[in-house]
């Protein structure tokens, strides 16, 4: 790659800056400036300058900024929050009581990827000083969380992105812990994850902005803008998401970005030519989580390999775009949003998309990138992709942006039973989210329910974020459960059914059943010696001449089965009276009915 020269980032830096950021850096004036704008986006701050900043900006302008502190790290760091606000209004209560949209910036949850801390304080200083159409601030509050990832943050050096341009030193991408947060929206494992959704769930913001820069490969673009709902969720919440989307877009590009409406990851790794493929994020990840919530999600990716100042420059601008268009729009938006809760709490016995695939088919589009070459490596012996950034050149290749439900399930008419056994993890979850939830006092007899019997269960060979996933088909059916006190009953009619359902589906990708947390249900703890199952398959095939059938058919079909001892005897015993009747028995229930007192 060609690395560019000193000299030639500070000139890209100072051309980057506004006129007020680049007054900011001359000598001896730091009032409220970053590390990065005195060090011409050459280096990014540290920390504590995150502190501190939080408190200089609420003490600079006291009747529009609060610095807070909404959770600790697990190194016992403060996570800052700038609430920000020039109508009066600093509490969710207030923002409620004015109709005010809330909108929720924040950067570092990868904390290599810092582009939006240096971009977030450099924005909300003009828009403070009146560079920037006052009733930006006065038409929403914005909640600014410079450094999501803060421990991350602090595993500060070189190198920690070796594919990205700039700065200098930068934190790393997982938490203390060795989370990566932007896998965690859903699962919610981490400390730093339920601070974040207990302070989404307080302000319940229009719009969640979260900043990031890409990996991959090396062409012109300079930046992603990915939103949803767009692509789903509720239908008429898709064109608020469109438009936002695509009004960003519009402002970017009439500034000089060259801007795309999808994450630029080629369909086969390295291989421009393969082009691209659309999709929709499930909930691990920010905007995948948000739509779920009937709330819109919008995902920023700088390119890696833009510079620094290049960076924040698009990412600042961004943030200036965002804001002016919820400021313009945001109140009727936030109608449409709340319009979906409402339509969300009636989508009892309608099907509901748990996941989403793009088609195969295809349109051809000019993308901005370089000349280049796949040769063999002589290091890896691999094909390998080489660019040349000296030579522009449009690739037209191909765009797979038709999206469609790729796993669907029914909303149940009553909602979800969880069995006490399993209640006390499962309400903890739910309390995070939001979702409601309630304990049956009273026992069930012989309730109408659906229960879920895994046809297949495949156990992950390697660990994800800390759990063994497991992979799980089958089908719901009609049965009976006596069902003791202390059960939890999830009801389908409430704004973040979606949500419910993605945790509560065993099919969902980020499903509690998907995570692990139910693997217990899909092992198998009981067996029969082999001795024992010859002698029960002798007796089934002399007395039962369905299964004798059935035998034999495998045996003429099926070369696999025929061939594997053990198979054949497990034929016999999954028919025995001994196999044990709740392997594979995903352990949540659906219900048509409310229970009684549970309303």
């Amino acid at each position: 790659m060609m690395i560019r020269t000193l000299p030639a980032v500070l000139a890209l830096a100072l051309s980057a800056l506004s006129p007020a950021a680049a007054a900011a850096t001359a000598p001896g004036d730091t009032a409220l400036t970053t590390v990065a704008e005195r060090s011409g986006f050459v280096r990014t701050g540290r920390y504590d300058e995150v502190i501190a900043l939080c408190e200089a900006f609420a003490v600079r302008y006291p009747d529009a900024v609060r610095c807070q502190s909404f959770g600790t790290s697990p190194e016992g760091r403060p996570m800052k929050l700038l609430v920000v606000s020039q109508s009066g209004a600093f509490t969710p209560e207030q923002a409620r009581a004015q109709g005010l949209p809330v909108t929720l910036i924040q950067g570092g949850i990868h904390s290599g990827e810092i582009d939006g801390k240096d971009a977030g304080f450099l924005a909300l200083r003009e828009m403070l000083d009146g560079e920037i159409a006052s009733d930006v601030l006065r038409e929403q509050v914005l909640l600014f969380v410079p450094v999501f990832n803060v421990d991350g943050h602090e595993r500060f050096k070189a190198w920690n992105r070796p594919n990205q341009r700039g700065p200098e030193e930068m934190g790393w991408r997982t938490t203390a812990q060795n989370y990566n947060l932007n896998r965690d929206y859903a699962k919610a494992d981490t400390p730093e994850m339920r601070a974040m959704l207990a302070l989404y769930g307080k302000w319940d913001p229009l719009a969640y902005i979260d900043l990031h820069v890409t990996d991959g490969a090396q062409f012109e673009h300079d930046i992603s803008i990915m939103v949803e709902p767009v692509h789903a969720g509720d239908e008429p919440l898709r064109e608020v998401g469109l438009a936002f989307r695509d009004g960003v877009i519009a402002r970017l590009a009439e500034q000089g970005s060259l801007p795309l409406p999808f994450y630029p990851s080629f369909v086969e790794y390295d291989n421009p030519a393969s082009g691209f493929a659309d999709g929709v994020a499930p909930p691990r990840f920010s905007h995948g989580y948000t739509l779920l919530r009937n709330r819109l999600g919008m995902l920023v990716e700088t390119h890696s390999w833009r510079t620094y100042p290049e960076r924040v420059r698009a990412t600042h601008d961004t943030i200036i775009a965002s804001l002016q268009l919820l400021a313009a729009h945001g109140r009727q938006w936030q109608a449409v949003a709340r319009a979906a809760d409402a339509r969300a709490s009636r989508l009892a016995g309608r099907e509901v998309p748990l996941d989403y695939k793009a088609t195969e088919q295809a349109r051809t589009i000019e993308f901005r990138g370089y000349a280049y070459t796949r040769t063999p490596s002589e290091v890896s012996g691999a094909l390998m992709t080489r660019y040349d950034e000296t030579t522009p050149q449009v690739w037209k290749i191909p765009l797979r942006d038709r999206i469609v439900p790729d796993k669907v399930a029914t909303v149940p008419a009553g909602g979800y039973i969880v069995p006490v056994e399993h209640a006390a993890m499962v309400a903890a979850l739910l309390e995070v989210h939001g979702l409601r939830h309630v304990r049956l006092d009273a026992p069930l007899s012989r309730a109408p329910v659906e229960v879920f019997r895994a046809t297949s269960s495949e156990f992950a060979a390697q660990p994800l974020e800390g759990h063994q996933r497991v992979s799980i088909d089958g089908d719901w059916t009609p049965a009976t459960r006596d069902i003791r006190a202390g059960a939890l009953f999830v009801p389908s009619a409430q704004p973040g059914i979606r949500l419910a359902m993605a945790l509560l589906e065993p099919r969902a990708p980020d499903a509690l059943a998907a995570w692990g947390e139910f693997n217990n249900a899909f092992e198998r703890k009981e067996y029969m010696e082999d001795y024992v199952a010859e002698e029960v398959a002798r007796q089934m095939l002399a007395s039962d001449p369905a299964v004798k059938a059935e035998f034999e058919r495998r045996l003429r079909e099926d070369e696999a089965f025929a061939a594997d001892p053990r198979a054949r005897l497990d034929f016999f015993y999954r028919r025995h009276a001994s196999w044990d009747d709740r392997h594979g028995l995903y352990p949540v229930m659906r219900t048509a009915r409310v229970p009684a007192g549970a309303h």
